[in-house]
């Protein structure tokens, strides 16, 4: 094993203590790793990221619902419109976006450019909703008409197959606001819908990806491990304090990836 691959399981397992102390946001840097340091395109990196976080997802869920954190039945209302934009977006959507989407003199922007910018934006929406402070953690709204439901979990089901992260950022103001759930139930409750999405719009990838799976299978294993362990120490770990200093590195990293896109 070269020094490479032990950075990256290290950095597998990184990921999920983070996953495991914050709750979520960890699985957001699968994407950076697999792209600027292993080199994997970002198409495969996407899918890749969707597996990792779909299985440590499982793991999620069964830890909040022995805690009594999750909402089935919400859970499954968001989870059947966004498992079938995710399953899309991966299986024809991704395949059918051109190389190179529009040449302006000596600039290009290609598909893969394309992808790492859309992600460092939606980064850059998650580390701002780590870093506020949030007011208040009850919703007093009532329940929504379905169909609403129903085009809300499509539009975030199309953003998680195409950025290949888990989309629980999304997923939780959704689910207080709309919904009606508590910030913790929210939070359990979403780890449904992001297991639901990723695992199903990794399907989607096995038809048109040849998969590493020696290699997936390792480094999600390392990352479950790790959530396991953050689970553990966070009882002893302030996680509001962490999960802040968290969505400054990952301001800092959206930042970077945009820079090093088009400039560098």
């Amino acid at each position: 094993m070269d020094f490479i691959q032990v950075i990256t399981y290290i950095a597998a397992f990184l990921i999920g203590a983070v996953l495991g102390l914050i709750g979520g946001g960890g699985s957001i840097l699968t994407v950076p790793l697999l792209v600027y340091f292993l080199a994997y395109n970002p198409v495969i990196a996407t899918a890749y990221s969707l597996f990792v976080v779909g299985s440590s997802s499982l793991v999620g869920v069964i830890q909040k619902h022995r805690e009594g954190l999750v909402d089935f039945k919400t859970g499954l209302a968001f989870s059947f419109p966004s498992f079938i934009a995710v399953y899309i977006s991966r299986r024809f959507v991704v395949p059918a976006i051109p190389e190179t989407i529009v040449s302006i003199g000596t600039f290009s922007l290609t598909k893969d450019m394309a992808i790492m910018i859309f992600f460092a934006i939606i980064m850059f929406l998650a580390a701002f909703s780590m870093i506020k402070t949030k007011q208040n953690t009850k919703s007093t709204a009532t329940s929504q008409p379905y169909y609403k439901t129903f085009m809300q979990g499509v539009v975030i089901g199309i953003i998680t197959g195409l950025i290949g992260a888990g989309g629980g950022f999304l997923y939780v103001p959704a689910l207080v606001l709309w919904a009606g759930l508590d910030m913790k139930k929210a939070v359990g409750t979403s780890l449904i819908i992001v297991a639901i999405n990723s695992l199903i719009g990794f399907s989607g990838d096995m038809q048109t990806l040849d998969i590493d799976w020696v290699f997936l299978l390792s480094f999600t294993g390392l990352t479950v491990f790790g959530i396991l362990i953050g689970g553990y120490f966070s009882k002893y770990i302030s996680s509001k304090k962490l999960k802040k200093s968290f969505g400054w590195f990952i301001l800092v990293m959206s930042i970077y990836i945009i820079l090093k896109e088009l400039v560098f």
